[in-house]
């Protein structure tokens, strides 16, 4: 049997070796008390078993555990409990190649970053938990001790998953810790090894630690040395011993004697002895290939981890940018749409420097504006109109339209006397879908290379806000003219009783500002109406001006925000993500703005 199932719960302290005897006696003669001089390390491995001793109640439900961190442990496995002194040890070399100034256990999700180590704790904390019987001192170093101390090692672990089921992964990358160093080369590959084998990874398959093709190599290994049979009847042990309570230890060792039994080893005796003759490493090659099956399934496990965490944190930062973003271009609309139609100029003010508001005057609409936006705004309504609703159901009882296939179906089930599950009779119903109100943005380009449009795109700015006010009762819009600067040209939700007229002779182009101002005064984001946006420019920005731009129009269409890019001149540069209308003649931009715009907006949804 691995001598490491009897090194993992130790009933009695080690033996003390000959530098611990001489120490004892040193003190007994009177000697000052010998203090080891701390290794360059030492402080930090007290802080991490500190740290892990915080964390055991929450994986044994006990507080009165000491945990200690040794360099070499005293029992000799990379790790071990010991009940009778209510210590845990652990090798420090688990957490290589990790620097112990790094590692802080106290810290909730610490772990990921050490499974084996943690796996390992985790198994001596099951054990903790779960192993509250202990074999009687005349027996141990037998046969049904070694046997009984095997069926603990998965029974304690399958009780630990029953309470913490979370914990299964941290088991499962210890496994190579726990298992695979006691069986080498030398293991002889007989009855007694190979019932270990199985003991130790066939119940913890059975346990729900590993899964079926992760061992699927191992089960046939065994199955060549033991037979199905005896197999199975050792699967039906230790299957028990999983359903053994924590303090039956009688059971635990009627369980022992049965194993035993089924090998032919006598229970009182010592382990077998192995054939020096026979095979060997078989056992050791077959284990290897579990532990590498279940190597690579946590790495791909561990990988597809990484990747929902980092989408969730992805997302999370999205969404924080996304409310910092709207909370911005809310403090944005109020600057630009404050009373007073104050030009707002982005970015940190310089003294003695003010926005040049475009604003020249006013005139009233001619009676050609003022029927393009009624044409316009009968378009819209078109665009926005929503087709009915159409429902049909199937009933056993009028009203309805009746299907006579049906009807005959339905007396048959009757005469049959079956119930009756045919619906003869079918029922349409049509219900108006409303029309959803419009939210109409637009962003005029008044830097000096637009001063030829000036006139045309005051006109189509009119008509636009005047359609969308005509459209719908709670129809909004909005109207921004930009250059360094932003201007308000008509507030939100106010229709233009007259055309405003401006010059372009502005420096710069601040349409990202522009963009939420609109956004966050006539809410564009926000599903519920048909929403367009309006940008008359040509295009000719700094890479700057251009990518921030484009970041704004990218999240509006995300929305389902329609986006319309107008451009005069012979070369436009529209941002990405746009439809583009090419007006070569300024005079009938209205007409063509129009038909631009109903398309746009069918093809959106609110």
């Amino acid at each position: 049997m691995p001598a490491h199932t009897q090194a993992h719960v130790q009933h009695t302290p080690p033996a003390l070796t000959e530098t611990q005897w001489a120490t004892a006696r040193w003190e007994d003669d009177g000697g000052p008390a010998y203090e080891p001089p701390p290794g360059p390390q030492a402080g930090q491995w007290l802080r991490i078993a500190a740290a892990m001793a915080e964390r055991l109640p929450e994986l044994a439900g006990r507080e009165d555990v000491l945990v200690t961190c040794e360099e070499q442990t005293r029992s000799g496995a990379p790790a071990a409990f010991f009940p009778t002194l209510a210590a845990l040890e652990i090798d420090r070399a688990l957490f290589a190649p990790l620097n112990p100034a790094t590692i802080d256990p106290a810290r909730s999700g610490d772990e990921e970053r050490y499974p084996v180590a943690w796996g390992a704790f985790t198994h001596e904390a099951a054990h903790a938990a779960h192993s509250r019987w202990s074999t009687p001192p005349p027996l141990r170093g037998t046969a049904l001790d070694s046997a009984a101390q095997l069926l603990e090692e998965s029974r304690a672990e399958h009780a630990h998953l029953a309470r913490r089921p979370g914990d299964r992964r941290f088991l499962r990358s210890a496994v190579h810790t726990l298992v695979l160093a006691d069986f080498t080369s030398q293991t002889p590959t007989d009855r007694w090894q190979a019932a270990a084998a199985a003991g130790l990874i066939l119940a913890r398959r059975d346990a729900g630690i590993l899964d079926e093709d992760e061992t699927e190599t191992l089960a046939n290994t065994i199955t060549g040395i033991l037979g199905s049979d005896l197999l199975e009847h050792l699967a039906q042990i230790w299957s028990a011993a999983h359903a053994t309570a924590d303090e039956d230890g009688q059971t635990m060792l009627e369980h022992a004697e049965a194993w035993c039994q089924a090998l032919g080893a006598d229970p009182a005796s010592p382990e077998p002895v192995p054939d020096p003759t026979g095979r060997r490493g078989e056992l050791a090659e077959a284990i290897g290939k579990v532990v590498a099956a279940v190597t690579a399934n946590e790495t791909a496990q561990a990988a597809a981890h990484a990747r929902v965490e980092a989408a969730r944190t992805a997302r999370k930062q999205a969404k924080a940018a996304q409310v910092a973003q709207a909370r911005q271009a809310a403090k944005t609309a109020e600057k630009v749409f404050a009373p007073g139609q104050r030009p707002y100029t982005p970015g940190k003010p310089v003294k003695g420097q003010r926005g040049r508001s475009p604003v020249t005057g006013s005139r009233l609409p001619t009676g050609a504006e003022k029927a393009a936006a009624g044409q316009l705004a009968r378009a819209l309504r078109a665009a926005a109109y929503r087709e009915r609703i159409t429902t049909v159901t199937s009933s056993a009882a009028p009203p309805g339209r009746l299907n006579m296939r049906q009807a005959l179906a339905r007396d048959a089930q009757k005469a049959a006397g079956a119930t009756p599950t045919a619906t003869p009779w079918t029922r349409t119903v049509h219900r108006p879908n409303p029309t959803p109100p419009l939210r109409v943005g637009i962003a005029v380009d008044v830097s000096g290379s637009m001063s030829a449009a000036a006139g045309p795109i005051a006109s189509a700015a009119w008509i636009l806000a005047k359609a969308a006010a005509l459209t719908d009762p709670d129809s909004r819009s909005a109207t921004v003219a930009y250059d360094r600067s932003v201007t308000a040209i008509t507030a939100p939700g106010r229709a233009p009783q007259r055309v405003t007229q401006f010059d372009a002779g502005g420096l710069g182009h601040s349409l990202a500002e522009a963009l939420d101002a609109l956004t966050a005064g006539i809410d564009l984001d926000r599903p519920g109406a048909g929403r367009l946006l309006v940008i008359a420019s040509d295009g000719y920005y700094r890479q700057e001006e251009a990518a921030r731009a484009a970041e704004r129009i990218t999240a509006l269409r995300a929305t389902g925000c329609a986006v319309l890019w107008l451009a005069f001149d012979p070369d436009p540069r529209p941002l990405p993500g746009t439809t583009v209308l090419e007006l070569t003649d300024p005079a009938q931009a209205a007409a063509a703005i129009g038909q631009a715009a109903t398309a746009a907006l069918a093809t959106t949804q609110p």
